[in-house]
């Protein structure tokens, strides 16, 4: 999962920079990251034992899967047109609060008080880093276009989690993600024909076609296969825990692409995001 958060933040920095191009649309994009991501995943599940017929059992399992993993980065692209790489990604962090509450529900899985305050204290250095460090904004609540529709795909993303140990029957990591990702596929061919259509992909400039494959290869292959690979054998709180670390990838991930570096005030709520992983990762007995 620190391996996750590292290489999800680069699909924000490298993500912002293709749609910010205009010359492609979010669901286009995604439509054809997940194609390629498929057969990746395909060429690894034959290499690693094949397609088991116990695991095409029950296929509407990877249908809600694939639907919700859909979502989630068809909502991220959209609002990565207007919102700030560090602003999304900081959203990105109350999945484990959001995690917490459905794993409740659907996996029975007990949040202690300490947890609680872990996830608390994440989401308050969440929310200061979506408002910019800017209290008047906070208190006036005034969130961007992008952010808005961004938060769809994180209750999208935070219900995936403990639904992947719910649905899972025992199929392999690498079966049990490229079942997903045919879905997800699906479903974004579905609602992203006319636009696949439109889109001139001659004419694409160079990030687009960089932010394609990274998040084709390393942000979906990559992230699905560990995401699935932990959410089975940790708590979901603790399972996106991680994903608090994912603002100080992206100011990393920012600098390093030659964005500049954020406000100063912007780093207290990332010291709450760390301090939260810290208190969510400590043993208890």
């Amino acid at each position: 999962m620190l391996v996750f958060s590292f290489l999800v933040a680069g699909s924000f920095s490298l993500g912002g920079l293709a749609m910010k191009t205009d010359t492609i649309s979010p669901i286009a994009f995604n439509s054809m990251r997940f194609v390629i991501a498929t057969c990746a995943v395909g060429v690894l599940a034959m290499a690693t034992g094949g397609i088991p017929r116990f695991a095409l059992r029950a296929p509407w399992r990877y249908a809600i899967l694939g639907g919700l993993f859909a979502l989630y980065f068809i909502m991220m692209f959209i609002g990565l047109e207007t919102a700030a790489p560090i602003s999304i990604s900081a959203l990105f962090t109350l999945t484990p609060l959001m995690s917490a509450v459905f794993g409740y529900f659907i996996m029975r899985q007990i949040t202690t008080k300490r947890i609680a305050f872990a996830l608390a204290v994440g989401a308050s250095g969440a929310l200061w880093v979506i408002f910019r460090a800017d209290i008047s904004a906070l208190l006036a609540f005034e969130v961007g276009r992008g952010e808005m529709i961004y938060f769809i795909g994180v209750v999208g993303h935070a219900l995936y989690t403990p639904l992947v140990p719910r649905l899972n029957r025992g199929e392999r990591t690498f079966v049990f993600i490229f079942l997903i990702l045919i879905a997800t596929t699906l479903v974004a061919l579905a609602f992203g024909a006319s636009d696949i259509m439109t889109t001139n992909w001659t004419s694409l400039p160079g990030i687009v076609w960089i932010a394609m494959g990274y998040t084709a290869i390393i942000a979906t292959t990559f992230t699905a296969t560990l995401l699935t690979f932990a959410s089975v054998r940790l708590d979901s709180a603790k399972v996106m825990a991680y994903t608090y670390l994912t603002p100080s990838w992206v100011i990393l991930w920012e600098i390093a692409l030659g964005n500049g570096v954020p406000p100063a005030l912007i780093f207290g709520g990332i010291g709450l995001t760390i301090l939260a992983l810290y208190l969510l990762l400590k043993h208890e007995e």
